[in-house]
């Protein structure tokens, strides 16, 4: 079983977000993809604005911040919580992407080999490969390399993944 929910990347390091933001983006850059996908009819915001109203800093955007400011922005149709790698799957099913946020600094998993050091994607898939589950990331490129999709591990990278979810409030 696979799923795949195709959304409009962007990199961190594009000219419209300012120098000095570019190498912490990719927290913001996430938001701004999820916000563009979930809202295609709404202007999207501007990503140096975002940056600031969520709390961005140099040494990246804390998963708290994130869901904090985005529940604000998003105000109370919208309840934007962190939840499971399960949680989030069925979001996928749902036909909304998830945020997910690959942290070994602050898990404090300093040796390992993970897809990413410390990073926000957006998640908009999951494919089963010789029985193991690897998730789909609309990766927010780099400095030489544009957003593109990418299939990682979950087992290897299990132990720093945070994952949010983004949907219409039950209340």
């Amino acid at each position: 079983m696979a799923r795949f929910i195709e959304v409009t990347g962007k990199s961190q390091h594009d000219h419209d977000i300012q120098p000095k933001y570019r190498a912490s983006a990719c927290g913001p850059v996430t938001a701004y993809v999820l916000l563009r996908h979930l809202f295609p009819a709404q202007q999207a915001p501007d990503i140096n604005k975002l940056y600031r109203r969520l709390g961005g800093t140099k040494i990246g955007l804390p998963a708290w911040r994130f869901v904090r400011k985005l529940n604000r922005l998003l105000g109370k149709d919208w309840t934007v919580e962190v939840c499971t790698i399960d949680e989030a799957m069925q979001q996928l099913d749902e036909g909304r992407p998830a945020a997910v946020k690959f942290d070994k600094w602050f898990r404090l998993k300093w040796r390992g080999r993970f897809s990413f050091d410390y990073h926000w994607v957006v998640l908009v898939g999951y494919e089963y490969i010789e029985g193991k589950l690897h998730l789909l990331v609309q990766d927010n490129g780099g400095k030489n390399r544009p957003s593109t999709v990418r299939s990682v591990p979950y087992q290897l990278n299990e132990s720093i993944l945070t994952f949010v979810k983004i949907e219409p409030s039950k209340r």
